[in-house]
């Protein structure tokens, strides 16, 4: 068994929430635990008794208790916590004291800081507003908006009411936003007059106009005053923020409403077509959110949490909810490598930040800069560094504990916008393994299947889930009969969820995720995850990024591999010769390009993932639908004609 690269000590093992949680379920059940893995072996077993566990532990604010709690009629119309009544934004609003509550730093004015005392507050009055504006319990809130307080508090006051929040980041083209917001038919647009991006000023409005009118829906556009330029007065039926909210109003009455009442709409990264609308319900989030916050990576009141992220990515929407524990929230918008590559490292230090989350690609630049943010930055606040957007690379590890910190947990986590949360995800009480996610998630019963759908041990398959859980979507909208509902995810294997990762469970009951299922590479019949290949060769210094896919080739499928490379190096021969070589040392003569080319730029979404399916499809003479949906479409024009892959 290899070693791990991290160990909790006895004190943090002792101090762990998730500790306080065993006792209690300990308590209360009459069964001990000497390990995570009894502990999570129980609560896939014993659903019902877990999730309740869950709702006593984080003590979720309720006008009226669940008559029920798992009504499991089939895995995707499990319904949980009948007979409950609750509100969203009263359990993500429960303190209101002098604490922190949003820390935010933007690229272009000085820190802003609100109280959870100031937060209820501005709630309140935007609440007041939105009901004085005609919104109404179901109706839909949207921002198309940057990651600022404004945003957050919109969406609580939205959720206040029980309206349904929605939100695209800025950088969404005009279609992109139509493709998302068209569908669900808004009443409130919240947005600003623009942003900033790397040192410079993008006005908005003009954007702004065009969207507001071909969505015939919205009654108000409420325009934050976010930078020096067009205030956006033009637009019609237009608002300022401040006078939107200029009203006396010092409570909030919150709307109580059944357990899965629509709280969140998420879209598909929408690469293949018109992006799928996921709604997610009000108790499932909270639950679910709570559990991973408070037990698996450790969160508590007296924390400040970083999360880089959008507003239209649904980690903003993980970093929200730890408002319900009390954390503090820090914001950052704006480039994360401007005016430098050390500015989030820089928070850290001066916000005595605890709780850092990022992605692997952000790991890999820093570590390319040249930069030793340990040795720079005072990062003793640092106790959990998380990660996820694409699977952390061997060299991350080594990195992050060479260059960064020691003594600091390093979590990769993996789910997904399908279910607004995690099947796998970081431990307090685990050791690290590099290369590895620690382990799966309390009461998730993930495992992994052949192609036939047998279920399988040891080795790399489907990830799927057995059991129902809470946050899944409680519906798509417009899907009145639930046919692309259950496609998505029930049909592959009929009555289970099918997640479309391929993954292997380790000897430790950890994880490591090989890749998407629908990008797999499959030469001769072998499967291969694409994360099989992006592992060693992003750990090359000579790579800044890659990109690798299937081409049907002589009634077969080869591998083709996509470099861009980094500053100052050839692509020569002899290059070529050592990334095989590097492949074939790190996994096997199978996993090795057939071809490998040079390329400027690797397409992604606007979330920052690797869009391997376009890529094949356009080396295939394919059309690629919903271009908008990339925040790179135009790279997509280098895989137009490459005569390499003709002959």
């Amino acid at each position: 068994m290899t070693q791990p690269v991290w160990r909790p000590t006895q004190d943090r093992i002792q101090n762990a929430n998730l500790t306080q949680f065993i006792k209690q379920v300990s308590q209360k059940t009459g069964k001990k635990f000497s390990s995570y893995h009894e502990l999570y072996h129980w609560s896939i077993q014993n659903l019902e008794e877990f999730w309740q566990s869950i709702w006593e532990f984080s003590e979720i604010v309720h006008s009226k208790k669940y008559e029920k709690i798992l009504d499991a009629d089939g895995m995707w119309r499990a319904k949980w916590f009948q007979g409950a009544k609750l509100n969203f934004a009263e359990n993500l609003l429960r303190y209101r004291d002098d604490r922190t509550a949003i820390i935010s730093w933007t690229e272009y004015r000085e820190p802003v800081r609100y109280t959870f005392q100031e937060l209820y507050l501005l709630v309140a009055k935007f609440a007041e507003s939105l009901k004085q504006n005609g919104v109404k319990q179901g109706d839909r809130v949207v921002g198309y908006i940057s990651n600022i307080p404004e945003a957050i508090i919109a969406m609580l006051a939205a959720t206040s009411i029980g309206a349904v929040w929605s939100s695209c980041s800025p950088d969404f083209g005009i279609q992109g936003v139509l493709d998302r917001f068209g569908q669900i038919q808004p009443k409130i647009l919240i947005t600003a007059n623009g942003y900033s991006y790397n040192g410079k000023k993008i006005d908005s409005v003009q954007r702004v106009e065009q969207i507001a009118k071909q969505i015939p829906s919205l009654d108000k556009i409420v325009i934050i005053q976010q930078i020096v330029g067009d205030n956006g007065k033009s637009i019609p039926k237009s608002i300022d923020w401040h006078e939107f909210i200029s009203n006396s109003a010092t409570e909030i009455e919150f709307n109580q409403l059944p357990f899965d009442h629509p709280v969140y709409i998420m879209y598909s990264s929408g690469t293949t077509g018109v992006p799928k609308c996921i709604v997610h319900g009000a108790g499932g989030t909270l639950l679910q959110h709570y559990k991973e916050l408070m037990l698996h990576t450790n969160l508590k009141r007296e924390d400040t949490f970083l999360y880089f992220t959008t507003c239209g990515w649904m980690m903003w929407n993980w970093l929200v909810s730890s408002l319900a524990v009390g954390s503090t929230v820090f914001l950052y918008e704006g480039n994360p490598a401007y005016p430098d590559i050390g500015i989030l490292w820089k928070a850290i230090m001066d916000e005595k930040i605890n709780v850092f989350g990022t992605s692997p690609k952000f790991l890999t630049t820093c570590e390319n800069a040249g930069i030793q943010p340990g040795q720079k930055y005072d990062l003793s606040s640092l106790k959990t560094l998380l990660s996820t957007g694409s699977p952390l690379t061997n060299r991350n590890f080594e990195w992050v504990y060479k260059m960064v910190k020691q003594d600091v947990q390093l979590s990769s986590i993996s789910g997904g916008t399908d279910i607004i949360s995690c099947f796998m995800l970081g431990n307090p009480l685990l050791p690290v393994y590099s290369g590895e996610i620690q382990c799966l998630g309390l009461g998730m019963k993930v495992e992994t299947t052949d192609e036939g759908g047998q279920i399988i041990k040891n080795q790399v398959g489907e990830l799927v889930c057995t059991a129902p859980f809470p946050s899944r979507p409680i519906y798509f909208w417009n899907d009145p009969d639930n046919q692309k509902y259950r496609s998505a995810y029930y049909d592959h294997f009929p009555g289970i969820w099918r997640h479309g990762d391929y993954i292997k469970i380790t000897e430790n009951e950890g994880v490591i995720v090989s890749g998407r299922s629908d990008s797999t590479l499959n030469p001769g019949g072998v499967r291969i995850g694409t994360a099989e290949i992006y592992g060693p060769v992003e750990a090359m210094s000579e790579i800044e990024d890659c990109v690798v896919v299937g081409q049907k080739w002589q009634d077969d499928v080869r591998i083709v591999l996509f470099v861009v490379l980094a500053a100052t190096v050839k692509f020569d021969e002899e290059l070529i010769q050592k990334i095989k070589s590097t492949i074939r040392q790190n996994r096997t003569p199978r996993h090795v390009p057939s071809i490998i080319l040079p390329i400027k730029d690797v397409p992604r979404t606007i979330s920052g993932k690797k869009v391997e399916l376009a890529v094949t499809k356009t080396i295939h003479g394919e059309e690629v639908k919903n271009k908008s949906a990339l925040a790179n479409p135009e790279s997509l024009e280098q895989f137009e004609y490459i005569p390499e892959l003709l002959s």
